[in-house]
């Protein structure tokens, strides 16, 4: 029996088609920039980053938390700013991506872990509302990765089957979880890999 065709793609961004929004290499260099205890920092980010990403707390909020809660040389705005300069895009896997939408007429699904400012900074500073057709980012969805709520919701706002989506993610438990919703996943390793990948299920740049 052939497998049904594949009309949507659920996206992860981070780790994919952007850098990671704030990774703990960006923590280790916000640190080292800003002469903070990265152990202290990273520990705090730990407790309250969830609620930042599930959109629950503000990246004010989430800074002063992890930053602000002593007096310090550097304003709020300095250390915000650093956060959103650390982003940048892997063009390669955004052409190949949109070259697949166009020729399937596939529906795209950002399906990530990000929280609000950072999340709309990234989609307005590299233009993803021009590939990317639905945002079921966790701050807009109030749930996270790998909790099951996220994939749901993917499906209802893409208004697909999950047995009609292939999901792309660099974290291999991400891609696990949503198999076990009947979502059929690619876990990401590079651009070639991924391309192969594609071609396995149909999806090749050629004509």
């Amino acid at each position: 029996m052939s497998q049904p065709a594949v009309k949507a793609l659920f996206l992860d961004l981070g780790g994919v088609f952007l850098t990671n929004g704030w990774d703990r290499n960006s923590r280790q260099k916000a640190a080292e920039v800003f002469n903070l205890d990265f152990a202290d920092m990273n520990e705090r980010h730990r407790i309250i980053f969830d609620a930042y990403e599930a959109g629950k707390m503000t990246l004010s909020e989430y800074v002063n938390l992890l930053v602000f809660h002593q007096e310090r040389s550097f304003t709020p705005d300095d250390f915000t700013n650093f956060m959103y300069n650390e982003s940048a895009p892997y063009q390669e896997m955004i052409d190949l991506v949109c070259r697949i939408k166009k020729k399937y007429n596939l529906r795209t699904v950002a399906v990530n872990n990000e929280g609000r400012e950072l999340n709309e900074y990234r989609i307005h500073k590299f233009g993803l509302t021009g590939w990317i057709d639905i945002f079921a980012s966790s701050c807009f969805v109030h749930t996270r990765k790998p909790d099951k709520d996220i994939y749901l919701s993917a499906l209802d706002l893409s208004q697909v089957k999950a047995e009609e989506v292939l999901y792309i993610d660099d974290r291999k438990v991400f891609t696990e979880a949503a198999a076990a919703q009947g979502i059929k996943g690619i876990h990401h390793v590079n651009v070639d890999a991924t391309r192969q990948a594609l071609a396995g299920f149909g999806l090749t740049e050629t004509l």
